[in-house]
């Protein structure tokens, strides 16, 4: 146990730096070109990371490279994606023995909770969900938005381990009036006048069993950079409210008003979340569930295939939370379509992997992936605009050479 804090010291101590205002320590590799404009990205190696795409340094947001969701349907921690909002992150002094998360507000009893006590004071679950960032894929938006201009590998999925958030505020107790949940971490801005990061729920989803306080990540504890020790985990919602490091939870009789809620991740209020591009809209909404996605994942843009022989196209799909019951694949551009076979169904919120056999002629070809789910949701063939560059969920065109 010595030797295991050491190391969670030493590792914490490392990634500070980026709070303090130098460069966290990273080992640069090469450089790699996203296919949009000012794709250039530097692949660099952190603390507990394999080489991933950095976008910015303070504070540190990576990239997962797409080669990685090939793999396997579990993203593995090493390369999974980062993404913070404040310069004063990660925070500093994570230390397992004097980490408390604080439950207050509008409960008739305030708990102060430990890493032991979430442990070994509550019962545990665990559930495979995708954590996606909001503006996944921003940087192939047409006209093109402000923000993180992230391809693809803005999201992962993964086996979360923790504790019911409902168990938490059921042992606290909910007074009557208690109307939402907000959610704050050990992260925080630089400059007093900067908003802290803080998410909100409403009290019913809070309480709906599947919100998760989470302390190990594919049977490991968090890495620094995902949340160590603890994260909350808010399965079909964007990664926006997942907050990291989570040190307090608290119950509000009214609708939280801070910036990150009232002002920042919203989209337009209409059930596209879209607008003619370049437009405002009228009113927003905050971000909230998923829409399907799907993509092809063993081909890449560009790719060359044997003319006349069998080629396999394989991918993942996923949604907000109702699940993927049917993925069809195109090899004409979107005029015919053929039935994908689903892989392992690893739970409603997880990839679903899928794979197709394809027999293509000589020349060039556009594959087109689309995935329906349990509701009938799909996919536009067309893209969608909001000036936020959220919520991305064409779908996608691999164009490949048979010869």
């Amino acid at each position: 146990m010595v030797d295991r804090r050491r190391v969670l010291k030493g590792v914490g101590g490392v990634l500070a730096l980026g709070g303090a205002g130098t460069p966290l320590a990273a080992l640069a590799a090469e450089t790699v070109t996203l296919p949009f404009g000012n794709g250039d990205r530097p692949l660099v190696q952190y603390p507990q990371k394999r080489p991933l795409i950095r976008l910015t340094t303070r504070p540190p947001q990576l990239e997962t490279p797409f080669a990685v969701f090939d793999e396997d349907a579990i993203t593995p921690n090493d390369a999974f994606f980062v993404r913070y909002h404040l310069t004063d992150s990660p925070p500093a002094g994570l230390d397992p023995e004097t980490y408390r998360i604080e439950v207050k507000g509008q409960v008739d009893a305030p708990l102060s909770l430990s890493l032991d006590d979430l442990k070994t004071g509550f019962e545990p679950v665990e559930l495979v969900a995708v954590n996606q960032c909001s503006g996944n894929s921003r940087g192939f938006f047409e006209p093109r938005v402000a923000g993180g201009q992230l391809g693809n590998g803005g999201m992962g999925n993964a086996r979360w381990k923790g504790v019911p958030l409902k168990a938490i505020l059921a042992k606290a107790g909910l007074k009557a009036g208690a109307r939402q949940v907000a959610f704050n971490g050990l992260d925080g801005p630089a400059l007093p006048a900067t908003p802290d990061f803080v998410k909100a729920l409403d009290v019913d989803h809070a309480r709906d069993g599947e919100v998760m306080v989470a302390y190990a990540m594919n049977g490991a504890d968090l890495p620094v950079l995902n949340g160590y020790p603890v994260r909350l985990v808010v399965p079909g919602y964007y990664g926006t409210y997942w907050v990291k490091h989570l040190s307090e939870i608290v119950a509000t009789d009214g609708v939280f008003d801070g910036f990150w809620m009232k002002t920042a991740y919203r989209i337009p209020a209409n059930a596209c979340a879209c607008v003619p591009p370049g437009e405002k809209p009228a009113t927003t909404i905050p971000i909230n569930r998923y829409d399907v996605r799907s993509f092809i994942t063993n081909l890449a843009d560009g790719s060359k295939v044997k003319a006349g022989g069998e080629t396999v196209v394989k991918g993942i799909a996923f949604d907000g939370g109702y699940g993927i019951t049917e993925v069809v694949l195109s090899a004409d551009g979107g005029r015919t379509w053929q039935g994908a076979k689903l892989g392992k169904d690893l739970g409603k919120y997880s990839f679903r992997p899928w794979q197709a056999a394809v027999t293509l002629p000589p020349g060039g070809h556009d594959l087109k992936v689309r995935a329906v789910n349990r509701i009938g949701q799909s996919q536009p063939m067309a893209p969608l605009w909001n000036p936020a560059g959220y919520m991305r969920n064409v779908v996608e065109t691999v164009r490949v050479t048979a010869a």
